[in-house]
């Protein structure tokens, strides 16, 4: 206050020095204007006095309409100023031929006109969060809102007289800025006849969201569409106006979520109405029976959301057509809805009936009977396919094993199996146990115990023997690849002379290596 009355006090000041000081040097009142409308220092004291008065009609208009601000009304103000005041710096550069202080003036008009529509749009909004509104506040808003409406209309009509008559000036961008307010007024007067006939009724009001949704997305329909006109206009007319784009995104982007809300706002309230049980007198005894949207106690007609969260059916209503969330915990809940609404997956067919303790296991497809199945393909690389192997007992078990002829690969492979067999003990199975341990004995059931840890330590004695065979199976592969990996390609042949020669020389060697070759290659094998 004491600043805003030490501004006042200068600018007065200064004001008063200018205008005598020009008074003096021409001595009459015509000559005293011409000399200030020429003089530049002068003209910048003049506007500095100019917005003084303007920011003191502000505050009375304030008073008389508001009383005191609120701290987000405020802050609200100011935030949209410093924007406004951006954008009105980027019209004065598309418009810097029309320059003068007239089209000065009627920006700072325009800027103090939308200052009291924004507290308009501020206030209103309050009366739903407010428990009392007095006559004053119903007086002062529709007094407002009445002078706000005809001037903005007679700013139009203005704009769109000089533009008929003048052509395409700066008043069109006038013209379409009031038109803007004009519709920020309707916006404005639908609310606050929607509040007032809620805070009439003795009950809540159940469809006033749904109203107010469809006002939101009635007004900004209109108001993208006058965006698009405008833009469309300027392009056409005078040049891209960039001063335009950050209000037209914002208009746009606000549509498109009261678009949005009216979809997303029917899904709930159907699911709601549909796929939500009704809450029981056990739900409700279980719980806190206070819905904390009303603050009320439920008693009947209310919803049980999948979040397991209870409230009662108006307030849900209401608050899907706003946000689709649960008001407790936040969850989605159209999302939660689409998870409860997904198919079951199909049941898996019945596992087939348990085969004998004691039934030996079914041989893998093509595969003869009595043969071990072979590697799959690609394990070992660098080596050939492995056939399958009968197994040591079933190959000595059989009649005529002996007798019949071996081929070099089955005689390997058997080989390595009995060299490797004493790796692998047989393992006898476990007795299936009796159908009633309260028959047997003592001595029969420590003889099954033991039985029992006879059996188990056989198998984690194979597992272990398993484990160890690997490891030299891997042993063996790291070797043989080192090894391949040491060999050279055969130098090509020199001479028939010295190849004779070395022929004849190494016969011996080689006779040698080859004769040894047989037994590593079994050793390795039998290693495997």
């Amino acid at each position: 206050m004491v600043r805003a009355a030490l501004v006042t006090a200068t600018s007065l000041a200064l004001t008063g020095a200018v205008v005598a000081h020009a008074y003096f040097l021409k001595h009459q009142f015509y000559p005293t204007v011409v000399y200030l409308t020429k003089s530049s220092p002068s003209m910048a004291v003049l506007y500095i006095q100019a917005f003084v008065l303007v920011f003191l009609l502000g505050k009375f208009m304030r008073k008389v309409f508001f009383g005191q601000l609120r701290a987000a009304e405020m802050e609200h103000l100011i935030e949209r100023s410093w924007y406004a005041v951006t954008e009105t710096c980027l019209a004065f550069t598309v418009f810097r031929d029309d320059f003068s202080p007239r089209f000065v003036a009627l920006f700072t008009l325009l800027l103090f006109l939308k200052c009291f529509h924004w507290l308009a749009e501020d206030r209103v909004d309050f009366m739903e969060r407010s428990p009392n509104i007095s006559w004053v506040f119903h007086f002062r808003v529709l007094s407002l809102m009445a002078l706000l409406g005809v001037l903005d209309f007679l700013f139009v009509n203005h704009a769109c007289h000089s533009i008929i008559t003048r052509g395409a000036s700066v008043q069109l961008v006038f013209g379409f800025e009031y038109a803007i307010l004009l519709t920020m007024v309707l916006t404005t007067f639908i609310k606050y006849l929607l509040h007032t006939i809620d805070l009439q009724s003795d009950n809540p009001w159940d469809n006033k969201a749904v109203y107010m949704l469809y006002t939101e997305l009635f007004t900004g329909f209109i108001k993208v569409l006058l965006y698009m006109a405008f833009m469309t206009i300027m392009i056409k007319v005078h040049t891209f106006p960039l001063f335009a784009i950050r209000p037209m995104y914002l208009a746009m982007r606000q549509f498109k979520k009261a678009v949005t809300d009216a979809i997303m706002s029917r899904r709930a309230i159907r699911n709601m109405n549909t796929l939500y049980p009704d809450a029981t007198p056990e739900d409700l005894q279980a719980s806190d029976n206070v819905c904390i949207i009303c603050r009320e106690e439920m008693v009947t007609g209310a919803k049980k959301l999948p979040c397991n969260h209870i409230f009662h059916s108006s307030c849900l209503r209401s608050w899907f057509q706003r946000q689709q969330t649960c008001p407790t915990c936040r969850m989605d809940v159209l999302r939660a809805s689409n998870t409860n609404q997904t198919p079951a997956p199909p049941q898996a067919p019945p596992p087939a009936p348990a085969a004998p303790a004691n039934a030996p296991a079914a041989p893998p497809a093509n595969v003869a009977p009595g043969m071990l199945p072979g590697f799959p393909p690609g394990m070992f690389p660098f080596w050939g396919p492995f056939p399958g192997v009968p197994p040591p007992a079933a190959a000595a078990a059989a009649p005529g094993a002996t007798d019949a002829p071996q081929s070099s690969t089955e005689a390997a492979q058997g080989t390595m199996c009995v060299n490797c067999s004493f790796l692998l003990p047989p393992v006898s199975s476990m007795p299936p146990p009796p159908p009633s341990l309260s028959r047997l004995s003592e001595e029969e059931l420590r003889e099954l115990e033991a039985e029992g840890r006879r059996g188990l330590e056989a198998r984690l004695q194979c597992l272990h023997n398993i484990h160890t065979l690997l490891d030299a199976a891997m042993l063996n592969i790291h070797h043989y690849l080192s090894t391949v990996t040491t060999l050279t390609p055969p130098r090509a042949e020199a001479s028939s002379g010295e190849a004779g020669g070395t022929s004849d020389s190494a016969s011996s060697p080689q006779t040698g290596s080859s004769a040894e070759s047989p037994s590593q290659d079994n050793d390795a094998q039998s290693c495997m």
